[in-house]
């Protein structure tokens, strides 16, 4: 998920991910992970996970461990 730079602060990164995290619940899914940069240029996404209830987590899938990557999960309810 990518916000432009014109776009945020308006809200619309958040809008984006309720409306996928509602999508998620609807289809049943128990778990969201997902996989963001480590770097500071992604902070203010990880902010936006983090207020979400996203918590970090290690790889998963086929990511494997890497300094770049920051890895978070969210169990729905």
């Amino acid at each position: 998920m990518h916000t432009r730079a014109e776009s945020r602060g308006s809200g619309l990164g958040e809008a984006m991910l309720q409306h996928l995290l509602a999508v998620a619940r609807e289809r049943g899914y128990r778990r969201v992970s997902l996989e963001t940069g480590s770097m500071e240029a992604f902070a203010p996404a990880r902010r936006l996970y983090r207020r979400a209830g996203f918590t970090p987590c290690g790889p998963f899938g086929d990511y494997q461990p890497s300094r770049n990557s920051t890895f978070m999960t969210l169990a729905l309810d």
